[in-house]
């Protein structure tokens, strides 16, 4: 009986572990985002978003400032929908770029980005 009683308790604190821990899907985006930036010393460059965080807002680093000039170019090959912003912190006009594929042209400039 003892045993039986531990063997559920520890079942049952297994079960609340389990639906307390966050799957990895709600902390990031599966797969990655590019984009192209322009490098201090002149010439287009491209960068990297692996794996990046859902809900929140990235501010591209290399556009960060407003001397810089804003990236372009954005390619979505992540699960989750990219909603690209004019500015840095998710603010000013935006875009949204469908999951797997979506893109936008060396006109769409952008600054932050956010996955849903």
């Amino acid at each position: 009986m003892r045993r039986l009683r531990r063997t559920l308790a520890a079942a049952a604190g297994s079960a609340a572990l389990a639906l307390a821990l966050p799957t990895a899907s709600a902390h990031a985006a599966t797969g990655y985002f590019s984009y192209v930036y322009e490098a201090p010393g002149g010439g287009a460059r491209p960068g990297f978003l692996v794996a990046p965080p859902s809900g929140k807002c990235v501010t591209l680093p290399e556009a960060i400032q407003e001397y810089l000039p804003p990236a372009h170019s954005p390619r979505n090959h992540t699960a989750s929908t990219a909603t690209v912003f004019a500015g840095p912190y998710c603010t000013g006009a935006h875009f949204t770029l469908r999951p797997e594929g979506g893109h936008g042209s060396e006109r769409l400039k952008l600054r932050s980005v956010r996955f849903s």
